[in-house]
């Protein structure tokens, strides 16, 4: 992993470098960079594949106090990460709360993307997003040393299985899920990151509604990708999705819950790379 000095705190990040196209990809709450290893292991050899992980939960490197952790704040952070390697022409993609930082930048105009996939992620008026989602911001009112206390029970394999934790994220991806869990378990600093980005998700419920009105005018190429399976993302909000963005188009993946990137890796790359150079060949 590289490292790079941004103004929030130091941000890991991936990046298989190359002269191909470039897929900047972003993971959801409690989640890292590793994420995408599945769908960047099959798609480096052709694309340019630069994974940031953002401090949502599962970083290893605390933020600066004054660090804004809102999903807004966050979003800025991407955009300071892409003007800083001098990322151009991007493919934005966007998995879980991932997906719905795409879509703040894509309402912000996004300077820097040529395309957007959104895969299985929030969306309108679910946020947060069902019983996991509901059971996290609960549990961001806790005190940094409670709430890491309150993770601990993910050292566990059942307890990561429920639905109120990573249960009706993945269908397969129960060794990634305990490694997220370990940094806010073993690091104050993260800890104290967690709580305060759960608390200003949960004080703006309404932020994806918002953002929503300003989707029409993301006029570049966009894929959405819904989990057949999915139990926390609702289907009709990915048909809603496609269906509100100009060139919105909608694809759904077969057994795989909302963390595709896990349980269908490389059907998701197929989809990711054929969408990318389809739309090359149309613009």
């Amino acid at each position: 992993m590289r490292e790079i000095e941004l103004s929030a705190g130091t941000v890991e990040y991936e990046d298989t470098g190359g002269d191909g196209p470039v897929l900047v990809l972003l993971h959801g709450l409690m989640m890292d960079a590793s994420l995408w290893d599945g769908p960047i292991a099959d798609l480096s050899a052709e694309f340019r594949c630069v994974a940031p992980t953002l401090p949502l939960g599962a970083h290893r490197h605390g933020m600066h106090a004054d660090a804004d952790l809102s999903l807004p704040g966050v979003a800025r952070l991407v955009t300071e990460f892409l003007d800083r390697l001098g990322l151009r022409d991007v493919t934005l993609v966007g998995n879980d709360t991932g997906g719905a930082l795409v879509q703040l930048l894509m309402g912000d105009g996004a300077a820097r993307v040529g395309r957007a996939v959104l895969v299985s992620c929030e969306a309108f008026d679910n946020f947060p997003p069902g019983l996991t989602g509901r059971t996290l911001l609960l549990a961001g009112r806790l005190s940094p040393r409670l709430f890491g206390l309150f993770m601990q029970q993910m050292r566990l394999r059942p307890v990561r299985r429920l639905p109120l934790a990573f249960g009706w994220l993945t269908k397969r991806g129960d060794a990634a899920t305990a490694r997220w869990a370990r940094p806010v378990m073993r690091q104050p600093a993260i800890r104290r990151d967690a709580v305060r980005m759960l608390r200003a998700v949960a004080a703006d419920t309404g932020l994806l509604l918002a953002t929503a009105e300003r989707l029409p005018g993301f006029k570049h190429p966009t894929l959405v990708v819904w989990a057949g399976d999915d139990r926390v993302m609702p289907p009709e909000h990915g048909r809603r999705l496609a269906e509100l963005l100009p060139h919105g188009r909608l694809a759904e993946v077969a057994d795989s819950y909302t963390l595709v990137p896990l349980d269908q890796p490389s059907r998701l790359a197929q989809l990711i790379r054929e969408f990318t150079h389809a739309s090359d060949t149309t613009r």
